[in-house]
Order: structure tokens, then C-alpha cells, then sequence
């Protein structure tokens, strides 16, 4: 990509709204646009991004025998009456809008409802279980308060996931292997060497569900834990009773803030009893379908990767959900021909500063955007076969040959 092509620009200033770190620089180096508190627009470099995170979790979830599927965000009132769900009082962030013919629909905060209502129509037996659904989704959350930028908004992209079983052993087969694969969802983010797995309340559906929190200053939540972190605890359960399960106490207990970046529940019978999901078993006897639902808030964990790692310049984004690998800035006519050349062989991987700009400011856009890896190459390097490069998060510099540099864009090239 070249960005002289592209029609946004960097900002001097972020809105002055904003407080978030990593809110400011996502609207200031061109990955988002703000319409309103808590509604963003997600600009090329950014939709990149979240498209990236989104085949991660695609690629991890495909692995473990999940389908993908696409359903409506108006939501039909009548499987959410069922649940108990609909009222005002019992759910307080619906977003709900008047049909012109008369009645009412509402924008999904979640689908637990409507794809259980779907699922009626293809399980009828045991032979059609299990069925692990999922899908990307834009939800509606009517919050109070939006605030923290991308990481806490009344529109986001959600990854949610639903598992329907015939029995509670082979639920917890696969709750388990959901574990796992958000476990290495979250090392390919550049998240796992801070984000744990948290005992939560499990509300009226178990005894406890769990949450992926990662470690952040300025996170809403603060999770407990022991030495070693082999046990890390939201806050709401640490209650007596719980402490007293794990034999620990709490004065042996650190804590730290942290912001939700998953969570995964066992649902058991809580939609399927009363949307009458069941199936027959191998005697001819109706037996109800055994649920779990499994959720990631994709666009808010690019707001917690963009605050994690954001320094003093700038975002600094890590490999595999950089929108690019390499930032190009070339300086002199000789330079900028093989820039040229070296973006139009390498499109999925090279953002090329073409622009007309003095070299400092080019280098300064570099360090807001965050790329991994920037590449300079002037007519003075390029007079000696070579061409510089600095990595982004550590400023560590070196000098490649040109050879070298095509090798290595070639090798990104090849695994994007």
C-alpha cells in the first residue's frame, strides 16, 4: 500500500474526549474515525488490523471443529420473551426500534436466544450433536458509560461462540478445548505472556464461569492471585467460602488491574429448557440440549493490545496483527524507485511512505503507526547495496543488504 493513495492522514490532535493512550493514537495515526461516544469507524489500516485478530481466532476455532456463521443483529422479541430476557428491567442495555408496520424489534447485545431458536430446526437427535456454532458479529450495547476508546463501546465486534451437547461430559470435553485454543489466541495477539485465565461468578448457570483478563494499568477489573499465579481470581468471588475452596487467604493474595479480553460460560439448560431444545437419544427418550457459549470482544481486544503496548511515540503493534510488517520510507529519486518496485512486489506486507514530506515526519508517522519492523533506504545506502532497519519495539537498528531485504520481504510475503 502507498500512502499517497490512501485518504486518510495522520492528526496532530486527538479529540478532545478521548483519554484513552490507546484511543488517542488509533485516531491520530488513521486506524479509526470517531462518530460519537463509543462508536467508532474502523479506517483501512485499522479494519487491517481487526481482520487480522478475527483470522486468528478464526484460524484457532476452525482447529478445534467449529462452524462459522453469519447471523441478523435485529432481533425478533419473542425467543427473548421466552428466556425472560426482553424486559428493560431484566436486560438494561437494549438498543430497540419500532417496525413502521407496527411492533418492535431490538439490536442483538448477544445471540444466546435466536441461535438457540435456530438450532430447533437442525437438532432433533442424538445423531445431530454435537454442534459448536460460531460467529463475528456487530453487537449493540446501550452502556451508560462509553469509555476507554475501542475498549469499552456501545458497538463492537464480538466473536461469539456456542456449543450444543447431548450431556455435560461432552460439554466439558470441549469447554476444555476452548480453553486451550483462547489460550493460544491470545499468544499470537502478543497477549499470552499477561493475560490469565480468571475463576468468575458463574451467576445462576454454575458455579463459576471463567474470564481471560490481561494485565493493564488502566483496566476496569482487578483480579487476585497467588505466587505463582497458578490461581487468579476475579474480584466478585473473593468471598470466603471460595478463598476457603483453595485454601488461600486473602492477605496472601496480589492484585492487579486488568481488562476482559474473553470470557467462556456453561450455560447448561438456562435457554434450551425454556426455547424447547431437545433431541431424542438412542432409546427414543427426549432429553434437552446441554449449552455453552464462548465470547471474544474482537474490536476490544485491539484497544487492549493498542494500550498494552503503546510507548511515548506512538502504538507499536506486534507481528502476526500488524495491518503491515514493514514501513518503507525511502529518501531520494534512486531510493524511492526501488521503494517502488519493492512495494508492488510485496503489497501484503509493505506500506510505502511515497509521500512528499521531509524525511523527519515520515519518521515520525512511522513511529505512531506502530509497524513492526521500518525500513529506510536513501540514494546514500542504496550506493552501498544496503538499506536500514529498525525494529519498532526495541529501536534496534542494523544494516541489511538489499539481497537481504528482498529474502526477508519475501519470506513475510510468502507466510501473509
Amino acid at each position: 500500500m502507498k500512502l499517497s493513495h490512501s485518504f486518510v492522514k495522520t492528526l496532530r490532535d486527538a479529540p478532545k474526549d478521548e483519554t484513552a493512550k490507546s484511543a488517542s493514537y488509533l485516531i491520530r495515526a488513521g486506524f479509526l474515525h470517531k462518530e460519537m461516544a463509543g462508536v467508532y469507524d474502523f479506517l483501512p489500516l485499522g479494519l487491517k488490523t481487526l481482520k487480522n485478530i478475527e483470522n486468528i481466532i478464526r484460524e484457532e476455532l476452525n482447529n478445534i471443529g467449529c462452524e462459522e456463521v453469519q447471523m441478523s443483529a435485529l432481533q425478533n422479541p419473542e425467543p427473548w420473551q421466552k428466556s425472560g430476557r426482553w424486559s428493560d428491567q431484566e436486560v438494561d442495555i437494549w438498543f430497540k426500534t419500532k417496525l413502521s408496520a407496527g411492533g418492535e424489534l431490538g439490536l442483538a447485545p448477544t445471540h444466546e436466544e435466536p441461535i438457540t431458536t435456530l438450532m430447533k430446526t437442525y437438532i432433533k437427535s442424538y445423531k445431530d450433536l454435537p454442534i459448536y456454532a460460531y460467529q463475528f458479529q456487530t453487537k449493540f450495547r446501550n452502556e451508560l458509560r462509553a469509555k476507554s476508546g475501542i475498549m469499552r463501546t456501545r458497538e463492537f465486534l464480538m466473536k461469539d461462540l456456542y456449543s450444543f451437547c447431548p450431556d455435560e461430559e461432552s460439554h466439558t470435553e470441549f469447554y476444555h478445548k476452548v480453553e486451550d485454543a483462547y489460550k493460544r489466541i491470545y499468544e499470537r495477539v502478543g497477549l499470552g505472556d499477561c493475560t490469565y485465565q480468571t475463576f468468575a461468578s458463574g451467576g445462576i448457570f454454575s458455579k463459576y464461569s471463567h474470564e481471560f483478563q490481561t494485565v493493564l494499568p488502566v483496566g476496569e477489573d482487578t483480579i487476585y492471585f497467588n505466587e505463582d499465579k497458578s490461581i487468579v481470581l476475579n474480584e466478585e468471588v473473593v468471598v470466603p467460602e471460595v478463598l476457603d475452596e483453595f485454601n488461600i487467604k486473602k492477605e496472601d493474595l496480589q492484585t492487579e488491574n486488568a481488562a476482559e479480553v474473553g470470557n467462556i460460560f456453561t450455560l447448561k439448560y438456562k435457554y434450551s429448557e425454556p426455547l424447547d431444545l431437545g433431541y431424542t437419544d438412542k432409546d427414543g427418550n427426549k432429553n434437552t440440549v446441554f449449552m455453552g457459549c464462548y465470547g471474544i470482544g474482537v474490536s476490544r481486544v485491539m484497544g487492549v493490545i493498542a494500550e498494552k503496548y503503546a510507548d511515548d511515540k506512538g502504538l507499536v503493534w506486534p507481528e502476526e496483527v500488524a495491518p503491515y510488517k514493514f514501513h518503507l520510507v525511502t529518501i531520494g529519486e534512486a531510493a524511492a524507485k526501488l521503494g517502488e518496485e519493492l512495494e508492488a512486489a510485496h503489497q501484503d506486507t509493505v506500506l510505502y511512505d511515497d509521500r512528499d514530506l521531509r524525511p523527519g515526519e515520515k519518521f515520525a508517522d512511522a513511529e505512531l503507526m506502530g509497524l513492526p519492523s521500518r525500513v529506510v533506504i536513501s540514494d546514500k545506502t542504496l550506493a552501498e547495496e544496503k538499506a536500514e532497519i529498525t525494529d519498532r519495539k526495541t529501536g534496534a537498528q542494523k544494516l541489511l543488504t538489499l539481497d537481504e531485504l528482498r529474502d526477508i520481504l519475501s519470506k513475510y510475503e510468502k507466510d501473509s
